[in-house]
């Protein structure tokens, strides 16, 4: 008699990424803010280009539990970095498929009709699910930056001052964030930028460019500096080489109009005799 497997008892898998929805549908609200978090995520790839144990991405789904998943209730962080992890193409961020590991840092870009979520369903997801150490908030159009570290003890949030500048420091990243006037991408605004230790702004792609072509142009305006400089060395030399070869030829009319004196002191000595006081004639 033949048996059958009864696989009835067999645990189904959670869905992955590949079977879970990675877009949470509600699109960036304004042009400002997909830029302010391409910008944002950009000068961190440059940054960690070399590295291959952090993630950096904006706008994806992370999904933390099964029952959360089913009820297709997920959240989208606008920008988002995961330390000690594997730098690969991912469509969402599972959590039960990372190995548990949660972002160390998340960026939200408030607008109206973001702002309560941000601050309330969010902030607690943040916070008590995914316990997420860093928590920023940036309005691009008003430029105000907000910081917010958890406490563990009571799993929530609590503000963080900023620095003297504005700026404020992620202790995660190594790194800092604040509000600098520029231009990118065509527009000009008042941008979330990161900073290295020292303050300064992390470049984009387009700065890099810029940069580069600024040092290639001054080691160019340098090398003709050089040049120029080297003629006039060359000339100075030539014209030293001149006034030598004329000094020279000064001397040798010295000495020949000299030794000519001599000859006809001594010519006319050995006719006449030696003039009083022994001048010449």
């Amino acid at each position: 008699m033949a048996f059958q497997s009864d696989t009835s008892f067999v645990p189904t898998p959670p869905p992955g990424e590949d079977e879970l929805p990675y877009d949470d549908g509600e699109p960036m609200e304004s042009q400002r803010h997909r830029k302010q978090m391409g910008l944002l995520i950009e000068v961190l790839e440059l940054l960690w280009k070399d590295r291959d144990d952090v993630y950096v991405s904006g706008n994806m789904a992370i999904y933390f539990s099964e029952l959360q998943a089913k009820k297709n209730d997920f959240r989208g962080p606008d920008v988002f970095v995961v330390l000690d992890t594997v730098r690969r193409e991912r469509k969402s961020w599972v959590v039960w498929q990372e190995d548990g590991r949660t972002p160390d840092v998340v960026i939200e870009l408030l607008s109206e009709t973001t702002e309560k979520v941000d601050r309330t369903d969010k902030m607690r997801i943040y916070a008590k699910l995914l316990r997420v150490p860093e928590y920023y908030l940036f309005d691009p159009f008003t430029g105000v930056l907000e910081a917010h570290a958890l406490d563990l003890a009571t799993m929530s949030y609590v503000p963080v001052a900023p620095g003297a500048s504005g700026d404020v420091a992620s202790p995660r990243l190594h790194l800092g964030l604040g509000v600098r006037r520029g231009t990118y991408h065509g527009i000009e605004a008042d941008w979330l930028r990161w900073l290295d230790a020292e303050g300064h702004v992390l470049p984009t792609g387009e700065e890099q460019a810029r940069a580069a072509e600024e040092q290639a142009r001054a080691a160019e305006e340098q090398a003709r500096a050089a040049e120029e400089q080297a003629r006039a060395a060359e000339e100075q030399a030539r014209a030293a080489d001149e006034r030598a070869r004329a000094a020279e030829e000064q001397a040798r009319a010295a000495h020949d109009e000299a030794q000519l004196l001599a000859a006809r002191l001594a010519e006319y000595e050995q006719r006449f005799g030696k003039l009083p006081g022994g001048g010449a004639p």
